[in-house]
């Protein structure tokens, strides 16, 4: 029954009685009036205090529940703003009325945060007002204030953007120029390769640390001037094909391998042959310098060390594969010599005694051609796998262990370490021909480099480690920058030279 209700019965029983008492009992109508209106009082301010205020209070507590998730959800909705590409911190921090310092889970400052603990591997530590990082080279941000209600997410600079952390284009705000570099997403030279091979098994490039491309078109090798851009042939076989060029770790010497099982030496500033020798019976697919030996891995199964520095015919032979040899690399100290072949084995050899490997590794589930060591730890030996591997693993060879392994989902063909920082270049083929640049801890992608058109099958890196070349089956090579200069970090707009440049 409602207040409404309950007064009017009040009334019409009030009125009653009155009217019934006025013409039957006059003498007792004041008193029993006066009684029956202290019950009716009594009764309201019971229905007061026991009906009508919970039915308020339960109205009231309604309302809040009800807005309840809208708060949440506002709160949500903000919160999620600025964690939406932040990974979540160790440490809790507040943004409140009265301390507006910084929110660190959606200011620029926590991507730099992020960027120099996880790109940089720098450790930081909380200090009131700024952040403090420990390195070899420290750095020192007073903190800045960005609040919530001041993103723009029109705005380049504002956290929103998602920047990827390990995937920066090379549009990323200029604010994080000064200590963060940008890999342009598109090469800065190409050139046309014409007959350039379409072989997994060969390696048809070589960078030496005179700036000079050798690049195998054919029967031909052509120099190509990194400073000049000047082209000079170098050599041109009638009755042959090249198959493979290396360069010597000092000197103008350059390495050549060809079809029926040569091996090559020349002088690259007299364009003079220097050395020949025959020692193999079928194409030398790979070749690579020592301080004082030039291994060739063939067809034949064989891997030969010759002695370039003297002219005899001294050589040693090591036989381990049952397949063709198509990778070679000698560690940065010479010590060690990886092997790769087609029978997916991965062979490790001393200097001491090159006629039995002294690791053997079959984990691998295709070719292995891509081999690499580290001039950033010592022992540490990369490898990949072809088509039916597709992975990238890790070994310590000074132990003969296996370490790690990455799934890449491609054909691996090339694997090189930056010589500026603990990173990974891999080039690779079926299905997705793109070339990819890894930090070696945890194995994370920093850029993933697209344009060739066919397999990404030649690899080689500048002198000083700025820049790389990849040589596909489309007949091109494409020149990226992984390590900009400072000077070229300014730049906006990645100048991007004509393609119908030719090496020939």
């Amino acid at each position: 029954m409602t207040y409404e209700k309950f007064n009017i019965l009040n009334y019409f029983l009030t009125n009653f009685l009155f009217f019934y008492q006025a013409t039957i009992n006059k003498q007792n109508f004041i008193k029993k009036y006066f009684i029956f209106f202290c019950l009716s009082m009594s009764t309201h301010k019971w229905y007061q205090t026991q009906v009508e205020q919970p039915q308020q209070q339960s109205q009231a507590m309604f309302i809040d529940q009800e807005n309840m998730p809208n708060l949440l959800n506002v709160k949500k909705s903000r919160m999620t703003i600025g964690d939406r590409f932040v990974p979540q911190l160790r440490k809790q921090f507040n943004l409140t009325p009265d301390q507006r310092q910084m929110d660190m889970s959606s200011s620029q400052t926590t991507l730099d945060l992020l960027y120099k603990q996880q790109i940089l591997e720098q450790q930081f530590n909380m200090e009131s007002g700024s952040l403090i990082f420990n390195n070899q080279n420290t750095f020192q941000y007073s903190g800045v204030n960005y609040y919530l209600d001041q993103i723009d997410p029109k705005n380049k600079n504002s956290p929103l953007i998602d920047h990827k952390y390990f995937s920066l284009p090379e549009t990323v705000s200029q604010t994080y120029g000064k200590y963060m570099r940008k890999i342009p997403k598109v090469p800065f030279k190409v050139l046309d390769a014409p007959q350039l091979q379409d072989d997994f098994y060969l390696n048809l490039i070589d960078w030496s640390h005179q700036n000079i491309l050798s690049v195998a078109l054919g029967q031909c090798v052509y120099l190509w001037s990194a400073q000049s851009s000047k082209v000079t042939k170098l050599l041109d076989l009638p009755a042959d094909s090249v198959t493979s060029v290396a360069w010597a770790q000092s000197g103008p010497l350059v390495g050549v391998g060809t079809t029926s099982g040569e091996v090559q030496i020349w002088d690259a500033n007299k364009l003079q042959i220097a050395q020949v020798f025959k020692k193999h019976s079928s194409r030398v697919g790979t070749l690579c310098f020592s301080q004082n030996l030039l291994s060739s891995g063939s067809r034949d199964k064989n891997i030969i060390q010759i002695d370039y520095r003297n002219k005899s015919s001294n050589f040693t032979i090591s036989y381990a594969h049952k397949q063709e040899v198509c990778g070679l690399k000698w560690s940065p100290d010479s010590q060690y010599l990886a092997s790769g072949g087609n029978d997916n084995k991965l062979y490790i050899w001393s200097a001491q005694n090159l006629s039995k490997p002294i690791c053997k590794f079959n984990d691998h589930q295709a070719a292995v051609k891509a081999i690499a060591w580290s001039p950033h730890q010592h022992g540490l030996l990369a490898s990949g796998g072809g088509t039916a591997d597709k992975t990238i693993r890790f070994w310590n060879a000074l132990e003969g262990r296996n370490l790690s392994k990455e799934d890449t989902g491609s054909q691996v063909c090339n694997l090189m370490f930056s010589k500026q920082d603990n990173e990974l270049i891999s080039t690779h083929g079926y299905s997705q021909n793109q070339i990819i640049l890894w930090k070696c801890k945890g194995m994370k992608r920093i850029a993933t480099l697209t344009g060739h058109s066919s397999r990404v099958l030649y690899l080689a890196m500048s002198p000083d480690g700025n820049t790389i070349v990849t040589g596909a089956g489309d007949e091109t090579l494409r020149f990226w920058n992984i390590y900009p200069p400072a000077t070229e970090q300014k730049q906006k707009v990645c100048s991007l030279l004509p393609s119908n440049i030719s090496i020939r």
